[in-house]
């Protein structure tokens, strides 16, 4: 039977509160976008999630077309609540979203009112759960009225399938729209979810500002660049990367000699900080004070591990800073 680690919480300074907000979050939290499906070995999916906790990672990032198949991460994750964690269910935030498509037909993408609160039912279903910690606005819908799909993210909230309100992928005016009409609605946006990393800087011209001013934390999705701000691909591709199991997302050509020759120059730096380049990358967007949480993948428990590691050293100095600027603009 599992009893998580006596030690997850030694560290008071591993939670970051989310912008102006009641809430904290882990500087890491587990994203089960990848590893999690139907196709993954459910041990090794159990170990990883298992292991974060010991560690003092709380927050489980789903979404329900997470998989693959769609809604197979959640199955997976809502049998590890049920078989270990759910004893500790309050020490726990469990997110989801929704926006990407899911089911056929009109009502089954975007952020319409009905597609919205009928995929947040499935996801409770799907994990056992009656209410989820954050549910998030997957994506701007550019046809449906934000005030719709807002008002359908303050109604999850309000009628308590979900304790706080969240959005993802919003550019930064929408951001800003999203945040007003949530706050009338008397239901605050407390955290945006957005890709960053040092190869993808989209939200430093204007999200991370407007973030800040709005009192919203953020959470930074793929700060590893899905996987290449690691050693893994210096001398090929294993045979058990995501390139090799997974080309959805991340393809052979996208490993180009141009960016090995930028994350080569990146892993001496970070090693001379005594750091893995997952580990300086890591600590690289928890630089930001507006950024609460980087979220991590893993597909074993070494990878969650060797992530752990990197908020032994969160501190860069204007040198390193500017060194990692000149790679990145080379």
């Amino acid at each position: 039977m599992y009893s998580p680690a006596d030690t997850r919480y030694a560290s008071p300074d591993f939670y970051r509160r989310c912008g102006r907000s009641g809430l904290k979050l882990p500087l890491l939290s587990l994203g089960l976008w990848h590893n999690f499906g139907a196709q993954d070995d459910c041990v090794n999916a159990r170990a990883i999630a298992l292991r974060a906790f010991d560690l003092g990672i709380t927050c489980f990032d789903l979404a329900n077309n997470y998989g693959p198949p769609d809604g197979s991460a959640e199955i997976t994750f809502g049998k590890i609540l049920r078989d270990d964690l759910q004893p500790w269910r309050d020490e726990l935030i469990i997110t989801t979203k929704a926006g990407y498509y899911m089911w056929p037909g009109p009502y089954g993408e975007w952020g319409s009112r009905k597609y919205l609160l009928a995929s947040l039912d499935q996801s409770l279903k799907r994990m056992g759960l009656e209410y989820v910690d954050i549910f998030y606005s997957h994506r701007f819908d550019p046809e449906t009225p934000l005030e719709e799909t807002l008002g359908a993210v303050a109604h999850a909230v309000k009628s308590g399938k979900a304790l706080y309100a969240g959005v993802s992928n919003y550019p930064a005016a929408e951001t800003a729209r999203a945040a007003k009409i949530l706050r009338e609605l008397g239901v605050p946006c407390v955290i945006h979810q957005a890709r960053y990393s040092m190869l993808d800087r989209w939200v430093e011209p204007e999200l991370l500002g407007t973030l800040e001013q709005e009192g919203i934390g953020c959470t930074a999705f793929s700060p590893l660049g899905k996987g290449l701000l690691t050693d893994r691909y210096f001398k090929g591709i294993p045979a058990d990367s995501r390139i090799a199991k997974d080309q959805r997302f991340l393809r052979p050509e996208h490993v180009t000699d141009a960016v090995l020759a930028k994350t080569r120059l990146l892993n001496d730096l970070a090693q001379a900080r005594g750091q893995t380049l997952a580990q300086m990358a890591l600590a690289w967007v928890l630089r930001h004070k507006v950024v609460t949480s980087a979220l991590i993948g893993a597909s074993k428990v070494s990878q969650v591990e060797d992530s752990y590691g990197a908020v032994k050293n969160l501190k860069f100095s204007a040198d390193e800073l500017a060194q990692i600027d000149k790679i990145l603009a080379g």
